[in-house]
């Protein structure tokens, strides 16, 4: 067994034991062990659910950080969920209406999970909310101004931000994208995330164009594309952890499952497409435990 510490006897005699005496000390010694051993589990029990009432609450204002409901504009209709893969995570979506009839919306995802992903995911945020709120009415900002060039430097200035954020092995990915609704356009650029994917009659299209992962190079240059949008078109923005899913034997979800499931509903909401795609996930998966966190 384990040593668990010291018994110390005295005896009226020195060095002088009989064997009733060591019986009885061998007895005392073995209540003394599982005592200690017991105060030990407990103390353990207890610092271990304190950090586990930490982390929750920990989630609890990370949580608040993600917008609980998507903007009204008329003319879109818009969905998303967050699932952290534990209490905390390094998944983000957000949204910013720039007017009466445009908005922009970005979902971005930090690399690793966990607490070091949630606290630099939160740090970036702030940096982006204190530029965002520096800027203030970002269409009086573009005002004048070529959209896809003004993106282009909006961007650019986030990248700086991040790079200010991120250390050696450490970066951000993000797709963005500005919706106008009064001239049926969407301007995006795709940062090293995921593509978005535009479902169109049926069709699949990836949005591709964008540059590097936010926090790796100050003086990184970026491509923005402006596409024409049409009554009906499906716009998905997903993280890796949606397709990343794996069942028992370790078979990965995939994105090809994920847009047969988004293709087939595509004449309900955007709120019951996205619950459609996550049941159909979870009847892949099972119960088997994921390793990532999912935004869509």
């Amino acid at each position: 067994g384990q040593d668990m510490g010291v018994l110390r006897l005295y005896s009226p005699r020195p060095k002088r034991f009989l064997e009733d005496d060591i019986n009885l000390a061998r007895a005392v010694a073995s209540q003394c062990a599982v005592a200690i051993t017991n105060a030990m589990l407990y103390a353990k029990a207890l610092e271990g659910a304190r950090m586990a009432e930490q982390m929750r609450l920990a989630g609890v204002i990370q949580r608040r950080m993600i917008p609980k409901k998507a903007p009204q504009v008329p003319g879109l209709d818009i969905a998303a969920i967050y699932i952290p893969c534990f209490d905390v995570g390094g998944d983000l979506y957000s949204f910013q209406k720039l007017g009466e009839n445009s908005m922009d919306g970005g979902s971005a995802d930090v690399i690793g999970k966990g607490i070091p992903a949630a606290i630099m995911m939160s740090s970036f945020r702030g940096a982006v909310k204190a530029f965002a709120d520096a800027v203030g009415d970002f269409q009086t900002y573009c005002e004048n101004r070529n959209k896809a060039d003004c993106a282009k430097e909006i961007i650019k200035r986030i990248n700086r931000l991040a790079c200010e954020e991120c250390r050696d092995g450490e970066f951000i990915t993000l797709f963005d994208a500005a919706f106008d609704v009064e001239d049926m356009t969407v301007t995006y650029c795709n940062c090293g995330h995921e593509p978005a994917v535009l479902i169109r009659d049926g069709q699949v299209s990836d949005l591709e164009k964008g540059g590097l992962v936010l926090g790796v190079d100050p003086e990184a240059e970026y491509e923005v594309e402006t596409l024409k949008l049409k009554q009906g078109d499906y716009l998905l923005f997903f993280t890796d952890g949606l397709i990343d899913a794996a069942n028992f034997d370790g078979e990965f979800w995939g994105k090809e499952r994920m847009l047969e499931a988004a293709k087939k509903f595509t004449s309900g909401s955007a709120e019951r497409m996205i619950k459609y795609i996550l049941g159909h996930r979870r009847r892949f998966v099972g119960l088997a435990r994921q390793i990532d966190d999912t935004s869509m």
